[in-house]
């Protein structure tokens, strides 16, 4: 019994590599599961944004309502709840650290008395798109 070796090493060495037929049928598979997945990712982010402005909004509230009591009236800017103003006699504060930027990079803008709550105040961020009064606004009369 003569057996060759050659030929079936030959044989190894070229069912190792993989067909272009088979390249091109993982490179659509990871396309079509790219094009199903970016889209969530993208969108949760933004929601992910939206939701942190909401908790922004919600604790700079609580400090302008500690302004408010300590002191009787709202103050005129946001940077009164870091150092305090001449006209605050009773000022307790700092009642922020600072005054943070909203998740998109812009300041958030404070109206005393506001459009929306004429009685007190209105606190927003002014979204991805940066401009006031668009529907990506995020407020304290918003949901």
């Amino acid at each position: 019994m003569n057996i060759q070796i050659k030929p079936l090493i030959q044989t190894t060495k070229l069912r190792r590599a993989f067909t272009l037929v088979e390249m091109l049928l993982v490179v659509t598979i990871i396309g079509i599961l790219a094009a199903l997945v970016i889209p969530k990712i993208v969108g949760r982010s933004e929601q992910a944004r939206a939701t942190a402005a909401h908790a922004d909004i919600s604790s700079i509230k609580t400090a302008l309502d500690a302004f408010e009591v300590d002191n009787g009236f709202y103050p005129k800017s946001l940077q009164d709840l870091v150092t305090a103003p001449s006209n605050a006699k009773n000022w307790h504060g700092p009642y922020l650290e600072k005054v943070p930027q909203d998740p998109w990079g812009n300041n958030y803008v404070y109206y005393f008395p506001g459009k929306h709550n004429p009685s007190a105040f209105d606190l927003l961020s002014i979204g991805p798109d940066a401009k006031e009064g668009t529907e990506d606004d995020v407020g304290n009369w918003t949901k």
